[in-house]
């Protein structure tokens, strides 16, 4: 059933192009949660469970809990708060809602029709075939990014702490 990857490879499409051309950061990132959840319907049309659970698990999850973090730092007035209810009015949820409804369609026609296997013909992506292939030929440039996401740790941590002793003055 090719059907399944091309609908959500057009569903990707539209939601990646709706995160690049929003203007609201809330609006960009609903459209990007659409967009990698039907990333990850990609894959498993492709047939590489793994990699769409991947997707799912540290890309839509990740973003949501960064976005959550994000909010709960930010000190909220009366006046983010009143912008924060008009966000949830329908005309916002529209565009990321149909595109859902798109997927959940796909998802749902797909496990009807009992295509839960390969719907494209390939060879199956096991968690084996990566590890095999990222700790085999691959292991110095995961190494390598190991410590740079190490250093990008290191870094935010430093950036991030509140003030330094220098500058904080006196306030006991």
């Amino acid at each position: 059933m090719e059907v399944a990857f091309y609908l959500s490879g057009l569903v990707a499409v539209l939601a990646t192009l709706r995160v690049v051309t929003s203007i609201n950061p809330i609006h960009a990132l609903l459209y990007l949660i659409v967009s990698l959840i039907a990333v990850a319907m990609v894959f498993f049309a492709l047939g590489a469970p793994f990699a769409g659970a991947l997707e799912v698990i540290i890309y839509a999850g990740a973003i949501m809990v960064l976005f959550v973090f994000v909010v709960m730092m930010l000190n909220l007035d009366e006046g983010v708060a009143a912008q924060e209810r008009a966000w949830f009015k329908p005309r916002i949820w529209l565009g990321p809602a149909v595109l859902s409804a798109i997927l959940l369609l796909v998802l749902v026609a797909t496990l009807w029709r009992g295509d839960i296997g390969l719907v494209i013909e390939g060879e199956t992506l096991t968690a084996k075939a990566v590890g095999t292939a990222l700790f085999g030929p691959w292991l110095i440039v995961v190494e390598l990014a190991a410590m740079l996401l190490l250093a990008a740790l290191v870094t935010a941590s430093h950036v991030g702490r509140s003030q330094s002793p220098d500058t904080r003055g006196d306030e006991s």
